[in-house]
């Protein structure tokens, strides 16, 4: 995902109460790919974009119908 992307993961993320941190992953690469974390510490994150994709994918379907965007996931 790119950076506009990120932001729209990130504030998906806020709005469904789940934790995660949106970032590049070379942070001296902000125009480079960007993935959702675990903390914001570049030590010692783990990528959970994955996981985190999966778990928005589940919380959108089981709420019903609604109104907005679908972000798809980058390859």
């Amino acid at each position: 995902m790119d950076e506009n992307e990120a932001q729209q993961v990130a504030t998906t993320l806020r709005n469904l109460g789940i934790r995660g941190v949106v970032s590049p992953e070379d942070l001296g690469n902000p125009d480079g790919p960007w993935r959702v974390y675990d903390s914001a510490d570049p030590d010692t994150r783990r990528d959970i974009t994955d996981e985190a994709l999966t778990v928005m994918a589940g919380r959108s379907r089981q709420s019903g119908p609604t109104r907005g965007f679908v972000i798809p996931q980058s390859r």
